[in-house]
């Protein structure tokens, strides 16, 4: 039996065009989309990804990822080229993605298998899913929407090392840009300001100078200050005239990790990894380690954590303009701002427009 000839250039016509355009409407510039499309970002949690798909969305990409037999995680986006339903709304049997609406198979090739109303008819090789990479680390599901080569993800090599407690916060749904998000979490002048409840020392503003070297993904920055990163409450434990270093480092566009050294000898690594949902809505995902206070409950730490962190996003939500200036001309910049001023620099070397909306 032949395929039906009305059937088969529909599904190929969608197919063509899912492989070029941009999302529908999406809220990016067609150029700052392309230059962001080929960077990895978090989606999910490894753990709330199984066998039952599972929907996100990425720079306005509807994606969905789900896990295949043999536990291999499979990333496409999320729409059935038959009838535009969601492949979110259906299930998955050994390797295939099966739609919810006629009950199309996918393999985990995105190539379609089977159509159930024509189960020994032809099917055009053009009818596949568009697919993404993907891959897990972390604890967390990244997903790459273009491939444009080689591109390792962010670096935390202590989350792997048995030395270290592993902390999973749950994310956060953030109505700001991505870009304000992270220049927020590099901010080293407003701790005294906005987290006075939390560990911020409003006696204590002034930000001494620090350096900041670039690198190949990004730049780093050595931040040393008396301002200590104990919560209030356990000021107390730190020593007299001890240094605070915090090293933030910045891979680019929309990653950061921030080592805080402890008093003896104690590191905290915090991986601030903001995913841009669309280009005022971020998803953020911290991942945390740390080599001290192992045994400690971990309800403390979590709720330190959301507490500077909603600190924070107060402040982030109300930021105007909502997108991040490019345009170093546009804000008025200080010292202090050096990390804010070499983040900006670094997205605009991406090839992100200066008026940006990321």
């Amino acid at each position: 039996m032949a395929t039906p000839a009305s059937f088969v250039p529909a599904s190929e016509l969608l197919a063509s065009e899912a492989a070029g355009v941009l999302p529908r409407g999406c809220t990016f510039t067609e150029s700052d989309w392309r230059a962001l499309a080929p960077f990895w970002y978090p989606v999910a949690f490894a753990h709330a990804v199984t066998d039952k798909p599972y929907a996100a969305r990425l720079l306005d990409e509807r994606v969905v990822v789900y896990r295949v037999a043999d536990g291999s995680l499979v990333a496409a986006k999320d729409i059935c080229f038959h009838r535009g339903v969601p492949l979110s709304m259906g299930h998955v049997e050994g390797d295939e993605i099966i739609c919810k609406y006629h009950g199309l198979r996918y393999d985990r090739e995105g190539k379609c298998t089977c159509i159930p109303a024509h189960p020994k008819g032809l099917i055009s090789p053009r009818l596949r899913l568009k697919m993404f990479q993907v891959q897990e680390r972390y604890g967390l599901v990244w997903v790459r929407l273009v491939d444009n080569g080689p591109l390792s993800l962010p670096e935390m090599k202590e989350w792997d090392d048995p030395a270290y407690l592993q902390v999973l916060p749950d994310s956060v749904a953030i109505g700001a840009s991505a870009g304000r998000q992270v220049e927020g979490f590099l901010d080293v002048s407003h701790f005294a300001f906005v987290h006075p409840e939390s560990f911020g020392e409003p006696d204590n503003p002034v930000v001494p100078d620090y350096k900041v070297s670039k690198t190949e993904r990004g730049f780093v920055a050595d931040y040393v200050s008396l301002v200590s990163n104990y919560a209030h409450g356990y000021k107390h434990l730190n020593p007299p005239g001890f240094h605070w270093h915090r090293r933030f480092e910045v891979f680019l566009p929309f990653t950061a990790k921030l080592t805080v050294h402890f008093p003896g000898g104690g590191l905290l690594h915090i991986m601030n990894a903001a995913s841009p949902v669309s280009a005022r809505k971020t998803k953020l995902f911290v991942p945390l380690c740390r080599n001290f206070d192992k045994d400690a409950p971990l309800e403390q730490t979590l709720d330190f954590n959301n507490q500077v962190f909603a600190e924070d996003i107060a402040i982030v939500e109300q930021q105007w303009p909502e997108d991040l200036p490019l345009d170093l001309h546009a804000e008025a910049h200080f010292p202090a701002d050096r990390s804010s001023i070499t983040f900006r620099k670094g997205l605009a070397a991406l090839g992100l427009g200066r008026s940006f909306t990321a």
